[in-house]
């Protein structure tokens, strides 16, 4: 049996990992006016505590990866599960993918060209809890974050000290409210002291993330909608091997979301393939 991964597969373990923010379509109306930007954004940060699940499309660019389009469906509560569909639109044949996390296991699908390197199954199956919290995860790039709220990065812009309004505009509709800041990875580390230990720990994730991409810098633009959430959140920065931009629009908010497990006849046990190599 191969062993390789199609790119899209690891292009689609980086997404899991590094989606942000949370959101919900407001009622039309414009967030507080008189609110100040680095208020408005910090009550959109605060309101991310009380999500639960939401639907989200990401677009943009991931380093080597290059161009990138997906959606997802993620519950947080009670516990963590998620399943993207994406394709990497450079990657030709090899684009689309799948992903799936339930029960601390995530599954990675690349459909029949995934299958031409595994002997016909056509999903790959990591057990995080079994592989030391992501330890070989790390290897292939996608890092122990594949168990972290998405939402935390959406707090980002938080720490940032040059946060600006930028205008008005609808998205799907929605009339929103337009912010934009930077933060270095560094202030963004030492704004997390007045943060509670587990947000700390979620947040030390996140910048561990970019900080393996060779990020430094992230500029950051989000749009909230009038009921101070965020609508769009959109990411950019440098990285080691190329440009990291990504947007992400939200598209509902606190529904069921059920994600299954794809047939075990069809998967392929990454630990066990690991540990048949090295007894041959």
């Amino acid at each position: 049996m191969r062993t390789s991964i199609p790119a899209a597969g690891i292009a689609a373990l980086l997404l899991a990992t590094s989606a942000v923010g949370c959101a919900k379509g407001g009622d039309g109306t414009e967030a507080s006016p008189e609110m100040a930007p680095a208020a408005a954004v910090a009550k959109a940060a605060k309101n991310t505590e009380d999500i639960t699940s939401f639907r989200y499309t990401m677009t943009g660019k991931m380093p080597e990866a290059g161009r990138i389009e997906a959606e997802a469906a993620m519950r947080i509560k009670p516990e963590l599960a998620m399943s993207m569909k994406m394709e990497v639109l450079d990657q030709a044949a090899q684009g689309k993918v799948e992903i799936r996390l339930v029960d601390k296991v995530m599954y990675v699908g690349g459909g029949a060209e995934m299958a031409k390197e595994m002997d016909g199954k056509s999903w790959m199956k990591f057990d995080l809890s079994a592989m030391g919290a992501g330890k070989d995860l790390d290897e292939l790039g996608a890092a122990s974050q594949a168990e972290q709220n998405p939402a935390t990065a959406s707090t980002f812009l938080t720490g940032a000290e040059d946060v600006k309004k930028v205008g008005t505009e609808k998205i799907d509709g929605v009339e929103t409210t337009h912010y934009s800041g930077t933060v270095g990875l560094d202030d963004l580390r030492a704004s997390l002291k007045d943060k509670d230990a587990e947000a700390r720990k979620q947040n030390e994730k996140s910048i561990e993330q970019y900080e393996k991409m060779g990020v430094e810098t992230l500029t950051m633009d989000m749009w909230i909608d009038g009921e101070d959430h965020t609508k769009q959140f959109r990411m950019r920065g440098q990285a080691d091997k190329g440009p990291l931009d990504m947007t992400i629009k939200f598209l509902d908010l606190n529904q069921p979301v059920t994600v299954q497990a794809p047939p075990a006849k069809d998967t392929v046990d990454l630990a066990e393939m690991m540990q048949g190599l090295e007894q041959s």
